[in-house]
């Protein structure tokens, strides 16, 4: 956590807020440009040996890969991951998520690169496969990596599986993991390299920001009496369970909002989601 307060407090202010619109808005626009000519997705891909010989728009360009060719599902990848990329921007902030992000994209171009540079020193030259490095790196997996880490923030909140299903993250999110560990064997040494990478972005993020003093004895024991001391009954105006001590909503305000109380609050303390990471610290003394 340290080394990313450090930067937010250097590089803060060259922030982009809302960047999931436009990496929604690049999707889009490798979808225009696919379906007005198809051949164009060839010279956007992140493509190593091509970059290595004067194409280097390649860095950029492989971003507006779009994830899918029909206009349907491309509608509904922009909606659900618009949704879940403004959530993690207003939990973690703009700077934050911007690292994610960004830090996700570097590992797959490092990834594309490394597997470029290991395939030439085992062939002793270019081969065909090399060339083809390209069409199993892009944005599907950084996609991927924001979907686990709102899972992992958020894992009791429920969606509408083909919007008729009701399932909570975290379900989905093991579905999905199973599917991750079946693609990364079945496929070739170019999607192996792309899948690692993307969960290299998540795994690094996750661990190196998560205090991992939570796990010792004592803060174990400090964390079980505060969940026996919040199991005691309350109750709010309406028969609500639940009320966030910032914006005062309750669960019957908004069915979806999720609660948690808070352990750094002195005091009984529950904020909503929106608040949960954003709130300050009330203190006794």
């Amino acid at each position: 956590m340290n080394w990313l307060n450090k930067l937010e407090r250097k590089f803060g202010n060259w922030a982009i807020p809302n960047l999931i619109v436009w990496l929604i808005g690049a999707y889009t626009i490798g979808f225009v440009l696919y379906q007005v000519n198809p051949s164009i997705i060839g010279l956007l891909m992140l493509s190593p040996y091509h970059i290595l010989h004067g194409q280097i728009w390649r860095l950029i360009t492989w971003v507006f890969m779009p994830t899918d060719t029909n206009l349907v599902y491309l509608l509904i990848m922009a909606l659900f991951y618009y949704q879940l990329g403004t959530t993690l921007e207003r939990t973690w902030g703009t700077f934050r998520f911007n690292v994610y992000i960004f830090g996700g994209m570097l590992f797959t171009v490092i990834g594309a690169f490394l597997l470029y540079g290991i395939m030439y020193l085992l062939n002793g030259g270019v081969t065909t496969e090399m060339l083809l490095i390209g069409t199993s790196f892009s944005t599907s997996y950084i996609n991927m990596s924001i979907f686990l880490a709102f899972a992992c923030m958020y894992p009791d909140m429920q969606v509408l599986l083909m919007f008729i299903i009701p399932i909570k993250m975290k379900w989905m999110a093991a579905v999905y993991g199973v599917l991750i560990a079946l693609s990364f064997f079945e496929t070739g040494w170019a999607g192996r390299m792309a899948i690692f990478m993307s969960l290299l972005n998540f795994i690094i993020f996750f661990f190196s920001t998560r205090n991992l003093k939570r796990y010792t004895p004592h803060e174990v024991h400090r964390r079980q009496k505060f969940k026996a001391d919040m199991r005691r009954p309350q109750g709010y105006a309406g028969g609500a369970k639940h009320k966030c001590a910032v914006c005062g909503r309750t669960e019957l305000d908004d069915p979806t909002l999720e609660f948690r109380f808070c352990s750094k609050c002195e005091g009984n303390y529950e904020y909503c989601q929106d608040h949960l990471f954003t709130h300050q610290h009330i203190r006794m003394s």
